[in-house]
């Protein structure tokens, strides 16, 4: 089964910065939409941002300013730079892939922000 793999996940203090990563198999095709979401204990899975297959994006209200979503298309990657990061954006960050033949997830990536 065709999986996603994170990376970049790990522990900061409150303002730093991280940056995650999405590997997607070149074997995808009729990508719709890419995204990250995210779940912190005890919360339900939530989107944080996502490309559009127009290459328009969308972030949630919380990270807006703070996070940028992009794509290198040529190494099939997709990144998540978070700056200003803030305790409450501790959770498990899942690599989201929305193409013709359904969704694709990563295994998720732990990011914890320290007060």
């Amino acid at each position: 089964q065709v999986q996603l793999v994170e990376s970049g996940g790990g522990l900061v203090q409150s303002g730093g910065s991280l940056r995650l990563s999405c590997a997607a198999p070149g074997s995808i095709s009729s990508i719709y939409t890419m995204g990250w979401y995210r779940q912190a204990p005890g919360k339900q899975r939530e989107l944080v941002a996502r490309i559009i297959s127009s290459a328009s994006t969308n972030y949630a209200d919380s990270v807006k300013g703070r996070f940028t979503i992009s794509r290198d298309n040529a190494k099939n990657t997709l990144y998540l730079q978070m700056n200003s990061l803030k305790p409450e954006d501790t959770a498990v960050y899942y690599c989201n892939i929305l193409a013709g033949a359904g969704y694709y997830w990563g295994q998720g990536t732990q990011v914890t922000v320290s007060s």
